[in-house]
Order: structure tokens, then sequence, then C-alpha cells
């Protein structure tokens, strides 16, 4: 895919993997791994340096990471860090770009996610800011639980945007907001990107969706409707946060939006993907195990 200013494909294969009890072999995930840097999407989501005990899937994203950066590509890599420790073992590989950090909107899901209050992850990302500015990275915030929560925590879209306008005075420029548990619909997409794009034009804005099958372009197009222009999907649709309990949404499958996508923004193709080789590969990938 040719690079066009404006639309961002981050493509999700950390996120589809990481709930995936069975431990999937590095190899495996290497094989699958060089396969999606050669289809030319902006961004992957590749691993994530945090506690293993959290989250055992990625316990060898380092290694994953070392045989991988052998692949020459212009597809950055992003990996996700909880803390000072993660970011400062992430800024170690040349070839990482982007060190990911999740700061939710719900006080009750922030601590279930990280251990920790908002505040004391707003801390910690105004150090791993710092860690990223240092190493010549930048940071992409996850705002989690960004369209609602399910605990009952107050929501408001302006709560959102204050959120929002709390990390951009970090000096951070691309914020994803986190639809975790698949709650995000037309008029919440507007609503926030209103919000957000008013207070914050200088801020890219995208979204990291989850839902079931059947709604998943019609987010997709709502998000793009309201001006977005990056967005994560993972190839098959799978994943989704493991640390909210909740198996009915999955990510946005990639193959479903990233054509439409492409089209809106009149990006072409310079080779045309195969998109069903490509899926059958992701669901061989994280089926087998």
């Amino acid at each position: 895919m040719t690079m066009t200013h404006g639309l961002t494909l981050v493509e999700c294969p950390r996120d589809a993997m990481q709930g995936i009890k069975t431990f999937i072999p590095t190899a495996v995930k290497v094989s699958y791994l060089k396969t999606l840097l050669i289809q030319g999407f902006d961004v992957l989501d590749c691993g994530s340096f945090v506690n293993p005990e959290s989250i055992p899937q990625m316990a060898d994203t380092a290694e994953v990471i070392q045989a991988i950066s052998e692949v020459e590509t212009d597809t950055k890599l992003l990996v996700i860090v909880a803390n000072e420790r993660g970011a400062l073992r992430a800024v170690a590989f040349p070839k990482i770009k982007y060190l990911g950090f999740p700061l939710s909107v719900s006080e009750t899901f922030q601590k279930r996610n990280t251990n920790a209050s908002r505040e004391e992850a707003f801390r910690r990302l105004a150090r791993i800011q710092d860690i990223a500015l240092a190493s010549g990275k930048e940071v992409v915030a996850y705002l989690s639980m960004a369209f609602g929560n399910p605990y009952g925590d107050v929501w408001s879209a302006e709560e959102v945007a204050d959120w929002a306008s709390k990390i951009a005075s970090l000096g951070i420029r691309t914020l994803s907001l986190a639809d975790t548990t698949g709650s995000a619909n037309k008029e919440v997409l507007g609503e926030l990107f209103e919000a957000i794009q008013q207070r914050l034009p200088h801020v890219h804005v995208g979204v990291h969706l989850h839902a079931n099958p059947a709604e998943s372009l019609e987010k997709v197009k709502a998000a793009y409707e309201h001006g977005c222009r990056r967005f994560d999907g993972a190839l098959g649709g799978f994943g989704g946060c493991p640390m909210a309990k909740d198996e009915l949404v999955g990510n946005i499958p990639s193959e479903i939006a990233f054509p439409w996508l492409a089209k809106q923004a009149n990006r072409e193709l310079d080779n045309e993907i195969d998109w069903i080789g490509l899926t059958e590969e992701a669901l061989k990938t994280y089926q087998s195990y």
C-alpha cells in the first residue's frame, strides 16, 4: 500500500494473540509477523513488554522483535508498555518506533488493567514520554473505555476530551480511542471526535474499535465520516482485551475495514493483497493453539 498522508492502517497481531491461552511458539509468531511486514501496513502492533504473569503470551516479545528486525520494510513497529521498565526494554530495539501506553477513562478498568489509578498511570505515561523522546521514539496513548464502561464509572465525551487534552500536554501527538467492550455507536463516535478535534486539532486521533463482526464496518464508516484517519484492525477479527473479560467482541477484521478505508482515501495498493490468503494465514496461526 502506498503511504498517503492522513490514513494510517495499524495491524494488531499482538492484540489478536494476547488472549490465547496456549502459548504460540516463538518461531510461529516470527513467521507470521514477517508475512505481515511485507504487506504494506503503516504500523504493526507486534508485542508488549509487560509482566509475563499478566500476559503470558507476550513473554517472548524481545526474541520476536529481534528476529523480525531483519526484515526490510517501511512498516513501523509498535509495542505496548505499562511502565518505565517496559519502556526501557522497548527503546533498546532500533526497529521499534512507537511505544503504546493504555490509560483508561474508567478508574475501575485502569486498576484492573495496570494495577494503578488513573493519576498514577498518567505519571507513568509522563515518564515513558521522557524515555521515548530521549530515545528518538514516539508514544501512542490509548484511551481505554473511551466509549463508556460496564462498571458504572462516570463517563462523558467532555471527560474523555479532558483526558485527551491532559495527555497532549505531555507533547504526545497520537491518541487512539479504544472501544474496549464494543459499546461505541455512530452518535458517540461523532460526539467524541467533535469534542476532541475542537480542542486538539494538532493531534492525530485514531480508533481501536472492538465489535462483533456484523457491526464492524458500520463502526469504521462512522468513525471515518467523523474525521478519523487512524484505524487499528486484526486479520480475522481475533482478539479483544483479556482484562475486559468479554469474549463476545473482538477486533475489527482488517480484511473488511482496510480495503474500504483505502478506497475512501484513494489509496492505491502497490500489490493486490491476497486478503483471503492472509486471513487464512491468521486463522492458522491463532486457531492452531
